[in-house]
């Protein structure tokens, strides 16, 4: 069984924007991995912020879910003690909302992989101490 893919917005939006300077890295990344990625409401949202201004970006993102290429199996309304926890945390870095859904659902997919533009994740952990594994380009 492939293991659970969490999806951040930077992968997803550099997937869907040719522009992206990372959209070879994620496309490369989208083909190699077997769907379907998991993600939250925060990226999502983010993700359809950003990509506002690319024609056909929200529709896009929106697209990946009604095919199930992505799924949101994650709710902040029933997780949203943790995820207050784990803001108030790492309020240093500061993480997003988005950051602190991944980082809960990487508790609740304990084999599970993030795949992230965003380095801040070498700093987070799950259950309080262990690293979160991570895909992400070399170099960032």
């Amino acid at each position: 069984m492939p293991l659970p893919v969490l999806l951040d917005t930077g992968p997803l939006v550099a997937f869907l924007n040719r522009r992206d300077r990372y959209h070879q890295w994620a496309v490369a990344q989208w083909a190699s991995l077997k769907p379907p990625f998991l993600t939250c409401e925060a990226v999502l949202a983010e993700s359809c912020y950003l990509l506002r201004r690319s024609v056909g970006g929200s529709q896009a993102v929106m697209q990946l879910l009604i095919r199930g290429v992505v799924t949101v199996p994650f709710h902040l309304d029933e997780e949203m003690p943790a995820v207050a926890k784990l803001l108030f945390r790492y309020a240093s870095v500061p993480m997003s909302l988005a950051d602190a859904c991944l980082v809960s659902m990487a508790e609740r997919y304990p084999s599970g992989i993030v795949m992230t533009l965003d380095d801040d994740f070498r700093v987070y952990r799950k259950h309080g101490r262990q690293a979160i594994p991570t895909r992400m380009p070399a170099g960032l």
